[in-house]
């Protein structure tokens, strides 16, 4: 599912204009955007909590040349599942 495709199922889920859905997905986005900037992690309740995490500099290789290489350490965002969406997703047969 892409944005365009969220935009138009909550457009019919809530009964929206497709113009005030877009704005509302906006808004998510940016809301996550910004406390993610300040290192707040976001919480939704019985879906996830999206994260900054730290990720250290390590040594990496070029796949093409084999040639080792010095990567640097980054912010990157984490997603950690919660119970009802695991849940929601889970294979039956397990």
């Amino acid at each position: 599912m892409n944005k365009a495709e969220i935009i138009e199922y909550i457009s019919d889920k809530a009964e929206l204009t497709r113009a005030s859905a877009e704005r509302a997905v906006a808004a998510l986005f940016e809301a996550v955007t910004t406390s993610l900037k300040k290192d707040e992690p976001v919480v939704l309740i019985n879906f996830g909590t999206f994260v900054v995490r730290k990720r250290a500099a390590r040594k990496g290789r070029n796949p093409q040349t084999g040639k080792e290489i010095s990567i640097k350490a980054a912010k990157v965002v984490g997603f950690k599942a919660g119970k009802a969406l695991k849940e929601a997703v889970k294979d039956e047969k397990n």
